[in-house]
């Protein structure tokens, strides 16, 4: 799945936007196999807390294992940690959430990047690997353990007892419906009735 376009990656590549974590690394490097490990630390990580609107992050970190692979294309094996704390979507409660799952990219020359109008989203779905556009020349593995954060991330957090989890909808059956027919209310209409014919 594309995590970005031709215009992204041109932006960050003349200097137009600096990602709040970046780890760049010339594409020379991955000639031959190659194992990167990343950190962010405590200002890069507070700059990803306010992009992503968390309540803390206390880490991220992603190790790579690359590879060249075809036209210039770096086949990439990584494994995400992190540790965070997010707003209940019910109470606003802060949610704690570790993140420790492994994830596949292939990073792609910009160049050779589809335009958003060309992308087929049902093949993107089937692909295992997401593609991340570079500027030709280096690759970002920062900004990738940052998108991949993003990836991770529970879309709808909710803290235990919020309420939501523990609703469940009873339909009564045939015989509980005809049970409360027989003991409902008297109709105040009927009442009114009886009241205008008494003396």
């Amino acid at each position: 799945m594309s995590s970005g376009g031709k215009a992204d990656a041109g932006a960050q590549s003349e200097g137009k936007s600096t990602p709040e974590f970046s780890h760049r690394i010339p594409l020379a490097k991955t000639g031959r196999p190659l194992r990167e490990h990343v950190e962010a630390n405590a200002e890069e990580r507070e700059g990803l807390r306010k992009r992503f609107g968390l309540l803390s992050l206390d880490r991220l970190s992603c190790t790579f294992d690359l590879k060249r692979g075809a036209e210039n294309i770096v086949l990439a094996e990584g494994h995400i940690q992190a540790r965070l704390e997010q707003a209940c979507i019910i109470t606003g409660e802060p949610v704690e959430e570790v993140i420790d799952e492994p994830f596949s990219l292939r990073f792609v020359p910009a160049s050779e990047m589809p335009d958003d109008e060309d992308i087929d989203i049902e093949a993107l779905l089937q692909e295992d690997a997401d593609d991340i556009p570079y500027d030709g020349r280096m690759i970002d593995l920062g900004e990738a353990a940052a998108e991949q954060l993003a990836l991770c991330l529970t879309p709808y957090p909710r803290r235990a007892g919020a309420g939501l989890e523990t609703f469940v909808e009873v339909t009564p059956s045939d015989d509980e419906l005809d049970a409360r027919r027989d003991t409902a209310r008297e109709n105040p209409f009927d009442v009114l009735k009886k009241l205008r014919k008494e003396p």
